[in-house]
């Protein structure tokens, strides 16, 4: 299994590490999945309805040469486009906490899987 620097562009910055071509693949699932909740929150809302049924949260989390974890809740964004995910890295010797844009990371995810191609 072959290994390729994924970046993820951030709010400001950029944080590049290795990743696997499966793991992607698997990221972008679990984001798919996301999407699908988000657009069922939009929809939800776009139809006027008080309430909506709570959709499950994204918690993806992959160790490797790092460990690396993406968090987004659904129930909280209005639209796919506005949402945010947290991410976390990190290894014995480094920790980084910090808040991305979902479509940037779809993006930056798509890119990689197109290079391990």
């Amino acid at each position: 299994m072959s290994s390729h620097h994924l970046t993820l562009n951030l709010l400001e910055g950029s944080v590049s590490f290795n990743f696997s071509s499966t793991a992607a693949q698997e990221l972008k699932a679990e984001i798919n999945l996301l999407i699908e909740s988000l657009k069922t929150v939009t929809n939800h809302q776009g139809l006027g309805k008080a309430k909506s049924v709570p959709q499950n949260v994204m918690d993806y989390q992959h160790i490797g040469e790092v460990f690396l974890e993406i968090f987004c809740n659904p129930n909280i964004w209005p639209t796919p486009f506005a949402a945010k995910v947290l991410i976390t890295i990190h290894d014995k010797n480094i920790r980084l906490t910090t808040e991305a844009e979902l479509t940037r990371i779809i993006e930056d995810i798509n890119q990689y899987l197109e290079m391990c191609i």
